[in-house]
């Protein structure tokens, strides 16, 4: 899969999920409860945190509580629809880390997405 940070699409990752470790940015999965449920290799290894660690739990609660305010999780409560790029700053482990991050929720799919371009 030849995908960049920009054109990637909830489709095109839906289509190829056994091609997402072949991506050159972090691809994070998660239902309607927040739940992970893809979890890229490129994202594991710039996060540090392993997939085993990672799938089953809450995103927002458990793995990444820095993504729980209005920027992030709540806009994908509260928006239908979701396609947008916002620069964010990641409290990872105490150390601030910019990050790109594009948010991608379609009304007829179940996953959402959380793309991460890490700087």
């Amino acid at each position: 899969m030849n995908l960049t940070f920009e054109e990637a699409s909830i489709q095109s990752l839906l289509d190829a999920p056994d091609q997402l470790d072949t991506l050159s940015f972090g691809v994070i999965g998660f239902n309607d409860a927040s739940d992970v449920v893809i979890y890229n290799t490129f994202e594991a290894s710039s996060a540090a945190l392993r997939q085993a660690r990672v799938l089953g739990k809450n995103l927002f609660s458990e793995i990444a509580p820095c993504l729980n305010n209005a920027m992030v999780a709540q806009r994908f409560e509260s928006e239908p629809e979701l396609d947008v790029i916002i620069s964010y700053v990641l409290a990872l482990r105490m150390r601030p880390i910019p990050v790109r991050l594009r948010l991608l929720k379609k009304i007829d799919n179940d996953i959402r997405f959380l793309l991460v371009a890490w700087a």
